[in-house]
């Protein structure tokens, strides 16, 4: 058995986020549930097998966050920032944050998708992580 590969974001945008880099989900053709990143398993919330990729937006809503000091599996230079996410199209997840050491991170504000120079060998020149909305 193969597994697909899906890439995760794509650099171009949305229309209606088209400067910040999109999600590539998926969505549940039988409860309309969105998830990210794609998977071809089952939903997550019914089981249904009719899944489709779904362009998410890269705007969302800060649930949590919390510094990293020792990080497990890929080696990344510590402290980091991790949130979880809740992006406008529904879907919740991780991603490591970009934000001013001083930045008060609090849960509710806004986040937008960035992309930023990728540091560890053989993961591509680019890494997506989310950042407070500036206002």
């Amino acid at each position: 058995m193969t597994e697909e590969v899906h890439e995760l974001f794509q650099a171009g945008g949305t229309e209606q986020l088209p400067d910040n880099p999109a999600l590539i989900g998926g969505g549940c053709k039988e409860c309309r549930y969105v998830f990210f990143p794609m998977q071809n398993y089952a939903c997550e919330k019914c089981g249904s097998t009719e899944l489709n990729p779904k362009t998410l937006t890269g705007r969302g809503t800060l649930i949590a966050s919390a510094f990293v000091h020792m990080p497990v599996g890929t080696p990344r230079d510590t402290p980091f920032l991790v949130g979880s996410i809740q992006t406008e199209d529904g879907a919740i997840l991780r991603s490591i944050l970009e934000a001013p050491d001083d930045a008060m991170l609090t849960p509710g504000m806004s986040m937008i998708t960035k992309l930023v120079s990728e540091t560890r060998p053989n993961h591509g020149p680019q890494d997506l992580r989310f950042t407070p909305v500036e206002d």
